[in-house]
């Protein structure tokens, strides 16, 4: 069979993973701690995306971000997080399917988060396991986060695909931008974090409201 697109980059949180009850309760008791009032978890959803460093800045009150207390945040989200990330989190209904089919097809899979790596790699291991991610690239201090495409371009580099045969699936602004600037077609995640227009307004070329409509794009 002929395919246009012959790998798949998959965003993490909020895309193959549903993290946000997890990521919710870890900001919220580490907030607590400090003494500071808790968010909603709808709208940790928009704080979720930039990375550990985003989402602890975000979190805290605006007359409450001196160094010290972020640098603190940012601790007490880490330890938090390491004692719940996997109490509600599990992938989305349809995204087993969608990479058994992928795998059928011998379509190659990798995941770009801005997650930390730790926490990325223990996820993938703990919950996808079932399905090989030729590489697994979370947030490491060698290479720019998203929307930065140096990550996506590192991996089509060691998968050995031209950038315009892959597919890049993400739930956010970001994760269109860093597809459009590697060169790769920019797919929305209707079911993630954020919202249709945000992808739309970033560039997405074609939303998607189930995983399986990605089989669709091959």
């Amino acid at each position: 069979m002929d395919m246009k697109y012959r790998a798949v980059i998959f965003d993490l949180d909020g895309t193959l993973l549903d993290t946000l009850q997890d990521l919710a309760h870890a900001v919220n008791k580490s907030l607590e701690i400090l003494g500071y009032p808790p968010h909603p978890v709808e709208a940790i959803k928009y704080f979720i995306g930039d990375g550990r460093e985003a989402l602890a800045l975000r979190a805290l009150p605006e007359n409450h971000r001196d160094e010290n207390t972020f640098k603190k945040m940012i601790e007490l989200i880490n330890l938090e997080y390491e004692k719940c990330w996997e109490d509600h989190t599990a992938p989305y209904p349809g995204i087993p399917e969608l990479l058994d089919d992928l795998v059928q097809r011998d379509v190659k899979l990798a995941i770009l988060s801005n997650k930390p790596q730790d926490f990325t790699s223990k996820a993938v291991s703990k919950l996808l396991s079932r399905w090989r991610f030729k590489v697994v690239l979370g947030a490491i201090p060698a290479i720019p986060r998203k929307p930065d495409p140096a990550g996506a371009v590192l991996i089509a580099r060691e998968l050995k695909i031209d950038p315009s045969a892959f597919i890049y699936l993400g739930d956010s602004d970001i994760d269109m931008k860093t597809a459009r600037a590697a060169g790769m077609y920019a797919a929305g995640a209707l079911w993630g974090f954020r919202t249709r227009e945000e992808l739309e307004a970033a560039g997405a070329q074609r939303l998607v409201a189930h995983p399986l409509e990605v089989l669709d794009l091959l």
